[in-house]
């Protein structure tokens, strides 16, 4: 085999039909999304749940219709078959030999399973839920075409708050397509920054109908979104394993539209309450205040003033009069022991000898003061208590001695 001698495409397709044969019967599981018959033969479709993934099946040996109850769009099967290439067209087909209901038993089985697995993964735990915006730019919702649960949402938010905005994604809310549909409304609103909270909603309906909201890929693409998520499925005992993941879960679809937004009128009476209190608060603060004012300006201080100053007047002259008083004692005693001392420094001066007619002789060539007649020279000076003399010595007399 080569680019010069390749095989027949008949030879390629008889292959693979060889290579499939030795494959042998398989196990899978699928949902029927899809159910058509031709006469005694079955065409179905199924479905992977959590891929998009399908395959037509074939039933030529009545194992569709030996299923009781019927099945029916949407129905969990098992089936047992053989995988069949078609040479002519070149396409793949399983010929089914056993096909099983999955029984509500093991549905029931493999959600708890499933939720034992998510919760262990920490995609129940109440520090990663996100907290719901006061009140939201615009509301995503994703919810069924033409639904009650729809208009049960609207009706209520835009009953408490007539501005509310809301970017509406209508899918299949049960069904073969309802996770895939779901998940890329999720996905389209989760990317959208004008959108702030995004309620996914449904009404009521059996387990069966609401098993997309239980289905893992949807539950985590929830998990994984950045705008808090609220579910809003079935009623008050429907708890799908979407409740457990979203961030805030509403028991209706009413709920949901009560919760998302708040109740304009009940803000405005709390604003009104408020208001009174706080205008009451100031009043009771301006009245205390003015009383405390008024108790303030009638204290003798502040009524007149100048009595405090007149007090520290008379005490200001008080103390200036003893000080003045305490100079003039202080002063009258410096004068009269400065009288004392001169007094004294005058009796002790010489010129208080002269002035008494005693002189003081000097000799005339050195000008030391004689005390004995013998050192005196020819020429003296005498001082008089007015003027002085030059005198001539002419004689001198000794002291006889005492």
């Amino acid at each position: 085999m080569s680019a010069e001698n390749p095989w027949p495409l008949r030879v390629v397709s008889k292959k693979i039909g060889d290579w499939l044969a030795r494959l042998g019967e398989v196990w899978t599981e699928g949902q029927i999304t899809e159910i058509s018959h031709r006469g005694r033969t079955v065409y179905l479709t199924l479905r992977d749940p959590a891929a998009e993934v399908s395959m037509r099946v074939v039933d030529f040996t009545g194992a569709v219709a030996a299923c009781d109850p019927p099945l029916r769009d949407g129905a969990q099967v098992v089936v047992r078959a053989q995988a069949q290439w078609w040479d002519k067209n070149g396409s793949l087909s399983l010929h089914v030999r056993e096909v099983r209901q999955v029984g509500l038993g093991e549905l029931l089985a493999r959600l708890e399973r499933l939720k034992k697995l998510l919760a262990a993964e920490g995609l129940f735990a109440a520090d990663r839920k996100k907290p719901l915006p006061f009140l939201p730019y615009r509301i995503g919702l994703i919810t069924g075409r033409a639904s009650d649960a729809m208009r049960d949402v609207l009706k209520n938010a835009k009953a408490r708050l007539p501005s509310a905005e809301f970017e509406v994604r209508e899918v299949a809310v049960q069904g073969p397509k309802a996770v895939t549909e779901v998940c890329a409304a999720l996905a389209e609103l989760d990317r959208d920054p004008d959108v702030e909270v995004i309620v996914i909603a449904r009404g009521g309906g059996s387990m069966e109908d609401l098993l997309p909201f239980s289905d893992e890929t949807l539950c985590r693409a929830v998990a994984e979104a950045v705008t808090p998520v609220v579910s809003a499925i079935g009623h008050e005992p429907d708890t799908p394993i979407l409740d457990y993941v979203a961030d805030w879960r509403a028991s209706t679809p009413t709920e949901a539209g009560k919760k998302v937004v708040p109740d304009l009128a009940e803000e405005q009476r709390g604003l009104n309450i408020s208001r009174t209190r706080l205008r009451q608060a100031l009043h009771s603060m301006l009245t205390r205040e003015s009383d405390a004012l008024a108790a303030a300006r009638a204290r003798p201080v502040l009524a007149r003033p100048e009595t405090m100053l007149e007090a520290r007047a008379e005490a200001v002259a008080n103390l200036a009069h003893r000080m003045r008083a305490r100079v003039d004692s202080r002063l009258e005693r410096s004068t009269d022991e400065l009288e004392h001392l001169r007094a004294r420094l005058r009796s002790l001066s010489p010129q208080s000898t002269l002035d008494r007619g005693y002189a003081i002789v000097t000799d005339a060539e050195s000008g030391a003061v004689l005390r004995d007649a013998s050192a005196a020279g020819d020429r003296i000076g005498v001082r008089l208590a007015a003027g002085s003399l030059a005198a001539s010595v002419t004689e001198k007399i000794e002291q006889e001695e005492r």
